[in-house]
């Protein structure tokens, strides 16, 4: 497979990358957040799912880990999995936050351009959730 078109898309939250990552690696908490995991997420065993425009999507996510990452894989019926790199990284007393979208094959200019301004609205969503909450006690994550 050729390389994919890819856009860097990231933000700076005015959170630690501990409480940042604390709160984004939790699966329940993706539809608080990320408009493309509809309220229909729902854990099945040890697969993920949720309902889509484009049918059942199945969702891996990357497990728990001191690195920030918070990868995942989404898969349609009928189309090639879908890879999604998320980075958490430590940015003084805050957290950079860097999402890498690549441009599916065959997929217009237009809709990358849609696909990568809900992605900008879905990171500013978490940067405010994130931002309007209590900031832990010390000791805390």
């Amino acid at each position: 497979m050729a390389s994919l078109e890819a856009r860097l898309i990231g933000l700076t939250i005015d959170r630690s990358m501990k409480e940042a990552y604390a709160f984004a690696s939790q699966p329940e908490n993706f539809p608080e957040w990320a408009a493309g995991m509809s309220s229909s997420l729902h854990r099945e065993g040890e697969t993920w799912r949720a309902e889509t425009p484009l049918g059942e999507a199945t969702i891996r996510f990357s497990p728990p880990n001191e690195f920030g990452v918070l990868d995942h894989w989404v898969t349609l019926p009928g189309k090639p999995v879908i890879y999604i790199p998320l980075r958490m990284i430590e940015n003084g007393t805050g957290t950079q936050v860097a999402f890498t979208l690549f441009r599916q094959p065959g997929m217009s200019e237009a809709d990358f351009d849609q696909d990568a301004a809900m992605v900008e609205k879905d990171l500013a969503a978490l940067k405010r959730l994130l931002e309007s909450r209590e900031p832990p006690q010390s000791g805390q994550a």
